[in-house]
């Protein structure tokens, strides 16, 4: 189980670092479950300083898709892999909405990520009006099937998907149990096609919609449902242990 934290554009120099050694504090011992930190890039450095000697892993929130070169403000994976950086974020639903990150962009970010040996998390999930149009497992499936394309899967840990329901996110809404449970479910049938059912019953499938220490057990207990990406609640080391403890309880 993987309980990922998306610090997303939040915290500075400082309170990344004071964030970090209070999630430190928080860790449990629990060999199944492996916790991770996505803080702003900026802060990379500082973070990963503060969570050396603990168990919690490092990650980005973003990739390029090239090695090096021309590219002003861009982040390569060699970076990441130098601070320390085991996973990255990919195709999360504000970059697609906000900046304009395509199925095809994701692909080519998601393949640099897996050449390189970063751990990518590909970000999939329908907005509300494709949920009420009854079209939310048409959207994920070509989410699912254009990040994958041409990627080579060798080990179950090799990639992790995360369901966000769009219209869960920040918005206070949350998935039942049981729209978790059956997006989950779907989405590890379509691993299972492209990949085989040894990588599929193993791989992590992260729910990413407003996870919150009041429903995190409930959520998690759920059979397909391997951890989460979460984001408000990430942002309170007291918050983020409580979802911990409640993975903790279910692994």
């Amino acid at each position: 189980m993987l309980i990922a934290g998306n610090w997303k554009m939040n915290t500075d120099a400082r309170s990344s670092v004071e964030l970090a050694q209070g999630i430190v504090r928080e860790m449990v011992d629990s060999p199944s479950l492996t916790v991770a930190v996505c803080p702003p890039s900026p802060l990379l450095s500082g973070v990963a300083e503060a969570l050396k000697g603990s168990r919690i892993r490092l990650g980005a929130q973003n990739i390029y898709w090239a090695d090096a070169g021309a590219f002003t403000g861009e982040i390569s994976a060699q970076m990441l892999l130098s601070l320390g950086c085991h996973y990255v974020i990919l195709g999360h639903s504000e970059r697609r909405q906000h900046f304009g990150e395509t199925d095809g962009g994701v692909n080519s970010k998601v393949k640099q990520a897996v050449s390189t040996g970063l751990i990518p998390i590909i970000c999939v999930g329908e907005q509300l009006n494709q949920r009420k149009a009854g079209k939310e497992q048409e959207v994920v499936a070509l989410q699912v099937r254009f990040a994958l394309e041409g990627i080579q899967v060798k080990a179950p840990n090799a990639i992790v998907i995360a369901y966000e329901p769009v219209w869960a996110i920040g918005t206070g809404e949350t998935a039942t149990p049981d729209q978790a449970q059956q997006m989950h479910a779907f989405i590890r049938s379509l691993i299972r096609q492209q990949f085989g059912n040894t990588i599929a019953s193993k791989v992590n499938i992260l729910y990413g919609g407003s996870m919150n220490p009041s429903n995190a057990e409930e959520l998690l207990s759920q059979p397909d449902v391997n951890g989460g990406l979460i984001g408000g609640a990430s942002l309170k080391a007291d918050a983020f242990g409580k979802i911990i403890r409640a993975a903790q309880l279910v692994v």
